[in-house]
């Protein structure tokens, strides 16, 4: 027996999970007829009406709203980089030269900005940083594995 493979043009929902959409406004026997399911007037009748469950969503009624009763505090700094964090043991895969282009070109760095090299791990071999952050835990890793940090 071969089994296909899963694709888009073979999905189909599990049986008894998938319901008719209600049909609304389709005459008296269809037993939503008429005022489709809203009974008779009123705020919650109307379309894009503000009633219970309609209007805005932080709306307490009338009352002074969570978001304005609680304090604001501080600010949030539009211009902020988060490096790209590389471990020690990472460094090893390159060989010689560790640049930020290295690591991209290697996959280890995936997002835009600044990269770093952290202390975590080991570095057993000799590596050149050139041009990246790099902490003083980690340059004292690098410096003793008989490597050189620049920048």
């Amino acid at each position: 027996m071969t089994t296909e493979k899963l694709g888009l043009h073979n999905l189909s929902p599990a049986p008894g999970s998938h319901r008719d959409r209600k049909r609304l406004g389709r005459g008296p026997g269809s037993g939503t007829g008429k005022t489709s399911g809203k009974g008779h007037k009123g705020s919650k009748a109307r379309a894009g009406h503000h009633g219970p469950g309609g209007g805005k969503p932080a709306f307490e009624g009338g009352q002074m709203p969570l978001t304005r009763r609680l304090p604001k505090r501080g600010f949030t700094n539009p211009f902020r980089e988060e490096p790209n964090v590389i471990r020690l043991d990472q460094l090893a895969l390159l060989d010689g030269e560790v640049t930020a282009e290295s690591l991209r070109a290697a996959g280890l760095v995936k997002r835009k900005g600044p990269v770093k090299v952290l202390a975590n791990g080991e570095l057993s071999t000799a590596v050149t940083v050139r041009g990246l952050k790099v902490s003083s835990a980690a340059r004292e890793a690098i410096v003793a594995a008989g490597g050189k940090v620049e920048e």
